[in-house]
């Protein structure tokens, strides 16, 4: 059995998450007690009794999905005895990417808190809220190509460009507020439904570049190790190991596409991966893999009894 860990990027977010593991789990504590430290933050606390809104907030939804991954990770580690070193590939979608980095090694903890409390900032900062948009196309006819298409009729009036290649059926398109409209529009006219996204910022696209700069300042006195696991990377679907080149392209991906679905499909394929187990919160990239890789089984670790099962089953 060859394993990929994946690891869920915003949006999975909720209040709860993570809270039957801190109570079973002394390594789950352990990391949300150091993402606290390093964000001088009561995040766990926030994570644990909301309000919702707050949790919802950019700066702290990243820091918090990426503290439930890492204290997945952490604890089958310490309380199973799954190493990450037991898994073909790591990936991780947006933000989620950071978790990967963090759980394999290449990237402290403490460093990814901080890191992904600045990138939720910087992607704020980058775009007045109410000038960028972003959509979901979805559907049976939605793919890529017709994302491109709606996209580029966007494009005549702004900025609007393809975000997230999540799977067919499912293509995010993001960009300033107007074109993202009339790209909605033209999907609508190609078959596709269109469902604008409650964000606060157009994420992965150009009106982020700001961010990106912020990001590359911060990232350039970032120590980077090799991962104990192969990242497969959100920009070029394909795997990378080197710690400058995954520097480069953590810059890129804020506002470069989120290329899932070849990653995926790399993985599934190309990477003999027939196992994927999403570490953190939620079930959504399970679900998507599901979709893209039939063949493959995809597991989605929560809870305690999730570990458990997962343990026993290797």
């Amino acid at each position: 059995m060859s394993i990929a860990f994946i690891f869920p990027g915003q949006g999975s977010q909720s209040v709860g998450m993570g809270v039957e593991l801190a109570e079973a789990f002394a390594s789950a504590r352990e990391v949300f007690q150091e993402v606290d430290d390093a964000l001088g933050q009561k995040l766990s606390q926030l994570m644990r009794e909301g309000p919702e809104g707050d949790l919802t907030l950019t700066e702290n939804a990243q820091p918090a999905l990426m503290a439930v991954s890492l204290a997945v990770t952490r604890t089958l580690e310490k309380e199973f005895g799954i190493g990450i070193e037991r898994a073909a590939f790591v990936a991780g979608h947006s933000l989620g990417e950071y978790s990967a980095l963090a759980a394999a090694g290449a990237i402290s903890l403490t460093d990814t808190a901080r890191l992904l409390k600045l990138r939720g900032q910087a992607m704020q900062r980058a775009v007045p809220v109410g000038e960028g948009a972003m959509a979901s196309l979805i559907g049976p006819k939605t793919d890529l190509a017709l994302a491109e298409a709606a996209a580029a009729a966007g494009s005549e009036v702004g900025v609007c460009v393809v975000a997230n290649d999540n799977n067919n059926g499912n293509v995010v398109i993001s960009g300033a507020k107007a074109a993202v409209d009339k790209a909605i529009e033209k999907a609508k006219e190609l078959g596709a439904r269109a469902i604008p996204l409650n964000v606060s910022a157009p994420f992965h696209c150009p009106l982020m570049q700001p961010a990106a700069d912020e990001m590359a300042a911060a990232l350039a006195v970032t120590t980077i190790l090799a991962p104990r696991a192969p990242l497969l990377a959100n920009v070029t679907a394909s795997p990378v190991h080197d710690p400058d080149v995954i520097r480069k392209l953590l810059v890129e991906q804020v506002t470069g596409r989120v290329r899932w679905r070849e990653s995926m499909t790399w993985l599934a394929g190309e990477g003999g991966v027939t196992r994927f187990a999403e570490a953190g919160a939620g079930k959504v990239l399970s679900g998507m893999a599901k979709r893209i890789a039939p063949d493959a089984e995809a597991t989605p670790l929560n809870s305690p009894a999730d570990l458990e099962a997962f343990a026993n089953s290797l």
